[in-house]
């Protein structure tokens, strides 16, 4: 992406905030209090990811519950609660896989890609013990929840 979200008015104008008013609300949250909110996702690790639409080319911006991995690296599930089909912003990294997240306060360009073999279990797993509704959303929806790694690029958003 090569426009700039990093101050609070460019995101509002450029990033549509998520596809619904719990997901709006969330973000509007994350951003008013330094990456932290309150209701359902309390204490749940929590990131914002603009993705680049697949068919509009337009930023989308989605709040994901993350793991942090290794070297800085995040991992990031798209369950989509359990749905049979992956959420759209899974669509669109794997079209387009440079990303922004926010995380608390920082914000950063990374390269999304989905790890596979022993890598993807392993973060699997640990996202499954970390939060065991994980598994729940796999079983319910029939499919391999996929894992997405989010590696840093060396220049801020």
């Amino acid at each position: 992406m090569s426009t700039s979200i990093a101050n609070t008015t460019r995101r509002s104008a450029e990033a549509p905030e998520g596809g619904n008013d719990f997901n709006r609300r969330i973000i509007a949250e994350f951003r008013a209090n330094g990456g932290v909110v309150g209701g359902p996702l309390a204490g749940q690790p929590l990131l914002l990811l603009t993705t680049t639409g697949a068919r509009s080319g337009l930023p989308r911006v989605t709040p994901a519950c993350y793991l942090a991995d290794e070297d800085g690296r995040l991992a990031v599930f798209p369950s989509n609660g359990g749905a049979p089909t992956p959420p759209a912003w899974y669509r669109n990294l794997t079209v387009h896989p440079e990303v922004t997240v926010e995380v608390g306060t920082r914000t950063f360009r990374a390269r999304a890609a989905e790890a596979t073999g022993t890598t993807r279990d392993r973060l699997w797993n640990r996202q499954v013990a970390a939060d065991p509704q994980f598994a729940t959303f796999q079983a319910r929806a029939g499919r391999p929840i996929p894992v997405v790694v989010l590696t840093p690029l060396g220049d801020p958003a």
